[in-house]
């Protein structure tokens, strides 16, 4: 085979082999075909498309490019959880203990934020002490003994999409579906869980900007996910507005200890109560009906707040966060923003805000930055709440006592109208 003929074929708009695909993947890895070629095949797939069984070939090329997590002793309990990235979104803090709580595994690996994306990893830091990196061993044993462990994403997890990200993020390769999919999939695949619940994010907060692209993407995920024998099902979400009223690192886990509380903001509880209802009625193979009055119970009784403090512990972190989660609002600076007229808030632009809150030190440009664990924003009104001159709208934290870059942010990302704006739908579609 020859890189040239494969690119030519893919540029005719011809269907690749399985065997053609698995010879350039791994011709890329051992560094026997170049950049420029690879580039220039990820420029016609996104030209000419690929079939459901070339995502399916190119997902277990890159699959099968590193290591996979064995999760089979635990039977068909495990199930994942993805968010398509976004801002506020904190879930996965929420969502873990509530179905450990309920007997299934959760045996996660989270990525860290980049740009106005928040990542999990990056949250769970911010708690000092708590460990992201345990070996595979500690990792699987707390899933066994405790039901829930949350680790960063090992770097020999399906690296070939690693490397083939890289060069799509540059080559204006980035918005293929079949692309998107596969480099997903092949992540949450290699992680060995039996089931899981895909949350799509659409909107100005979200890669996929429109509702309908958004259930596409999903639809191929579950494709790909059905082919390799997996149960998976997708939530179509808005990130038009940040999910909930906290964005950073410890603002969100203060937030995601609200919920676990009962009192969460109604957006992100519904989101959240969802996502454990799908993943639950997947590993435990019950109605969906059952699931949420069993993921409701978790909630109310307490269980999965005790869940979360068992799992905060197990990995080197003080409880006093979760008992006393104010403590986490501890930035060395404050300040408030209020509103500048009266009306009704009509927009709170996800992506804005984000960045507002990377500007002040919780968020990064590359992957190698610092960040400021204390930094963040609290909003205190919401999407259709009324405000009056002078009220305030939010608290910015940050370590640093400048201000004046986030503030300018939010001006523009929060804008006021004379009527009430129509509620907007949290959850579109589930498929």
């Amino acid at each position: 085979m020859k890189i040239y003929d494969i690119i030519t074929k893919k540029k005719e708009g011809l269907a690749l082999t399985e065997e053609e695909i698995f010879f350039t993947i791994d011709g890329y890895m051992k560094g026997e075909i170049a950049d420029y070629q690879i580039s220039a095949l990820l420029m016609a797939i996104c030209l000419k498309g690929m079939s459901r069984e070339e995502t399916l070939f190119l997902t277990s090329a890159m699959l099968n490019s590193g290591e996979t997590v064995d999760l089979s002793a635990f039977s068909g309990l495990t199930v994942d959880k993805h968010s398509t990235g976004g801002v506020g979104d904190k879930t996965t803090l929420i969502i873990a203990p509530i179905v450990a709580s309920l007997g299934c595994k959760v045996a996660k690996m989270s990525g860290r934020g980049l740009g106005f994306t928040g990542g999990t990893v990056d949250k769970l830091e911010s708690l000092d002490g708590y460990d992201a990196s345990l070996s595979s061993c500690d990792f699987l044993k707390q899933v066994e003994e405790i039901g829930v462990c949350v680790i960063g994403q090992s770097p020999n997890l399906a690296p070939a999409d690693k490397k083939l990200y890289a060069l799509r993020d540059v080559t204006a390769t980035v918005d293929s579906i079949p692309l998107i999919a596969s480099s997903i999939m092949s992540k949450k695949l290699a992680s060995g869980s039996h089931s899981i619940v895909l949350d799509v994010k659409c909107g100005q907060g979200a890669f996929m900007k429109e509702p309908k692209d958004a259930t596409t993407l999903a639809k191929a995920m579950i494709d790909i996910g059905n082919g390799f024998g997996k149960r998976v099902c997708a939530l179509v979400t808005n990130m038009n507005v940040p999910l909930g009223y906290a964005v950073g690192n410890r603002t969100e886990v203060w937030e995601a200890v609200q919920v676990l509380r009962g009192k969460g903001e109604m957006r992100l509880t519904e989101l959240c109560v969802g996502l454990a209802t799908q993943m639950v009625s997947l590993a435990l193979d019950i109605d969906k009906q059952e699931a949420e009055k069993r993921v409701n119970f978790a909630i109310t009784s307490g269980m999965a707040l005790e869940k979360m403090k068992e799992w905060i512990k197990r990995q080197g972190a003080d409880i006093k966060y979760i008992e006393c989660p104010e403590l986490l609002l501890n930035a060395k600076h404050t300040k408030d923003y209020f509103a500048r007229e009266s009306g009704y808030i009509e927009k709170i632009q996800a992506d804005m805000v984000g960045n507002a809150s990377a500007e002040l030190g919780a968020g990064r440009k590359q992957l190698g930055d610092g960040i400021d664990p204390t930094a963040g924003i609290i909003f205190h009104k919401s999407f259709g709440d009324f405000v009056s001159k002078g009220e305030k709208i939010a608290t910015l934290y940050s370590g640093s006592n400048d201000f004046d870059s986030a503030c300018a942010i939010l001006t523009q990302a929060i804008r006021l109208s004379d009527t009430q704006p129509e509620a907007q739908k949290l959850i579109y579609e589930i498929i």
